[in-house]
């Protein structure tokens, strides 16, 4: 009898906690929900001021840009030919891949409809042509591949970091990537983002020594630099590997100017973990992250750099686990993270994903595909190309460049440029799986042009 009435004591006092808690948790929910929903509301009216100030030009860029190609009629085979080996459908992306392909004018335009900044364009002047040739001051293709874009408040220039690959493209043995001999990371500068002066390389190959991580036979890719302002110095981190992609590691180079030279520091596996592609971010308060692909490409890990920028602090979280993406590349609006990854399919193109997080360090949620316009395999291929970075644009809020590498597997040289421009601020297609509402993102959205120029030109 004393233990029922004990428990009875119990019971109603977990009750009447309960009753008492229950409100408060449905009053924090609505809370969150009215804030969530606040946030939204001011992207929103940020845009309203957007669109009364520069409403044509930005409209332009979010309208929806269709394309109609069609998969050519199959080769004629022998019967016998037929009957030995049935040949399955070919696909666009198999079209994409192949060089005698009756649609490579459509993935890769040649020489004739090169981007030329030294001409007289007329009314084509300042306008970006994704996947035509984009030549630099001198008439020479740009060479900057898998690259960044760092702007400098000092000189006012902007810069473009990249893989420079100017040279024959060979496998280095039967089952290995297509690659190019490690040349350099080249630099060009640029006062619009569209007339491209070549700085040169700075930061050159090592042709002997076959132990430096440069050595020529090795790989170098994805090169990003950021600026320190309490040292002064403008660092470079990269992906270091060797032909078989093995070593997995980050490569460290500073320099006092944004036009090198750049002195080669070292490399190692940050964290412990090895690490493939990668990226940069630097945030408001001044602190750096590095961002990469790790475990196999299996997850994406991220922490913060030393005060000097050039070494990992012991920090760090792995976020999007299991979900094998590489190539990322994050940005921030009105105080919340985004980031483009990619899906690991070599140089096959494949679809890209938007996610989004109130803190850098996670966690972070996936939010969809963030490609609008073209046709369907053109949104499922982010247009046959891979993102690499994406530039901020002061004074347009809500407008970023998604920058991104159409791969040329056949001749990595003729890779080809595939900028767009990306906007925030509309709202999801689809609410994301474990949301219960909270919070409200918006929608990243990189609308395909056949050629576009940014609204203040």
């Amino acid at each position: 009898m004393r233990v029922k009435n004990k428990f009875k004591e119990s019971f109603i006092v977990h009750c009447n906690a309960g009753g008492r808690l229950f409100p408060l948790v449905v009053g924090c929910l609505l809370f969150l929900h009215l804030f969530s929903f606040a946030h939204q509301r001011n992207a929103r009216s940020g845009e309203t001021r957007l669109n009364t100030n520069q409403r044509t030009q930005f409209s332009i860029l979010e309208k929806v840009e269709e394309e109609n190609i069609q998969l050519p009629q199959p080769r004629k085979r022998s019967a016998r030919a037929a009957k030995r080996k049935p040949k399955r459908s070919t696909t666009f992306i198999d079209e994409f891949l192949d060089e005698s392909s009756q649609l490579r004018h459509v993935f890769f335009p040649d020489q004739r409809t090169a981007v030329d900044s030294r001409k007289d364009n007329g009314n084509d002047t300042y306008y970006f042509h994704p996947g035509r040739i984009w030549l630099d001051t001198e008439g020479n293709p740009i060479q900057a591949h898998g690259g960044g874009i760092l702007y400098d408040s000092r000189t006012k220039m902007y810069y473009w970091y990249g893989e420079y690959k100017d040279g024959p493209t060979y496998h280095a043995h039967k089952k290995g990537a297509a690659r190019v001999d490690v040349i350099g990371v080249s630099c060009y500068s640029s006062i619009d983002l569209w007339t491209w002066k070549n700085e040169g390389i700075v930061l050159a190959a090592e042709e002997k020594k076959e132990t430096h991580d440069l050595y020529k036979l090795n790989v170098l890719e994805r090169p990003k630099v950021i600026h320190n302002e309490k040292t002064g110095k403008y660092v470079m981190w990269m992906h270091i590997d060797d032909a078989n992609y093995t070593k997995a590691s980050v490569g460290v180079a500073i320099s006092n100017l944004p036009t090198g030279p750049f002195n080669y520091l070292y490399s190692k596996r940050p964290h412990g973990y090895d690490s493939r592609d990668m990226t940069l971010f630097k945030d408001d308060d001044g602190v750096a992250y590095l961002i990469y692909s790790s475990e196999h490409n299996k997850d994406l890990h991220i922490g913060p750099l030393n005060e000097e920028y050039i070494e990992v602090t012991e920090s760090m979280r792995k976020i999007l686990i299991g979900q094998h993406r590489e190539a990322p590349a994050l940005f921030k609006h009105q105080g919340t993270y985004y980031m483009i990854t990619s899906g690991c399919t070599s140089w096959s193109p494949n679809e890209a994903l938007a996610h989004a997080s109130e803190s850098i360090m996670g966690p972070w949620e996936t939010i969809g595909n963030p490609c609008i316009g073209g046709n369907k395999i053109f949104r499922l291929t982010t247009f046959f190309a891979q993102g690499t970075f994406v530039v901020p644009l002061s004074g347009v809020p809500g407008l970023f460049i998604f920058m991104a590498d159409r791969w040329n597997p056949a001749d990595l040289k003729d890779s080809r440029y595939v900028w767009l421009p990306l906007t925030v601020g509309r709202p999801l297609d689809h609410r994301p799986e474990y949301s219960f509402g909270l919070p409200l993102w918006s929608r990243v959205s990189i609308y395909w042009h056949k050629k576009w120029r940014l609204p203040y030109r």
